[in-house]
């Protein structure tokens, strides 16, 4: 167990952090969408991108230091953050929003059942929130703040 553990700390710490700076995100964000849907009646895309664009800032702060431990920023970096956001949000919300009408639906609990459609689409930007999370890290970390080699001459 030990040697697993030495073999992956590196990516454990990245997913512990990543999981930090996410916990303060999400909270935030979720505030932030909940005050702009449910009490300025704001519209589903809206209110979650707007949410998800203020959070995108701190993420990108945050994680290129805490997480990804970033110092030499090529100016294509806010770029690929940027582009990742994007992907990962407009995937992961427009996925959530059907799949979760479809679920409740199954369950008897969709349009015209016990769940109105101001508490299907809370649900649903819960459940877009988790997909985003998944799909956010490893997109910053595979895409955003990739580990860079060095070229030796062998290669």
């Amino acid at each position: 167990m030990k040697a697993l553990y030495v073999k992956y700390k590196d990516f454990i710490m990245e997913v512990i952090h990543f999981g930090m700076v996410g916990v303060i995100n999400t909270l935030m964000g979720w505030a932030i969408m909940a005050v702009l849907y449910n009490l300025i009646h704001m519209g589903y895309w809206t209110s979650s991108g707007i949410s998800y664009f203020i959070g995108s800032v701190f993420s990108y702060h945050a994680n290129a230091k805490l997480t990804f431990k970033v110092e030499e920023r090529d100016r294509w970096l806010p770029w690929r953050f940027a582009l990742n956001i994007i992907v990962c949000y407009l995937v992961s919300f427009a996925v959530a929003q059907p799949l979760t009408g479809r679920l409740l639906s199954l369950l008897g609990l969709g349009s015209g059942g016990r769940v109105s459609a101001k508490l299907m689409d809370n649900i649903a930007m819960l459940f877009g929130m988790g997909l985003f999370i998944v799909m956010n890290f490893f997109g910053q970390k595979l895409f955003v703040f990739r580990k860079r080699g060095i070229r030796t001459e062998e290669q």
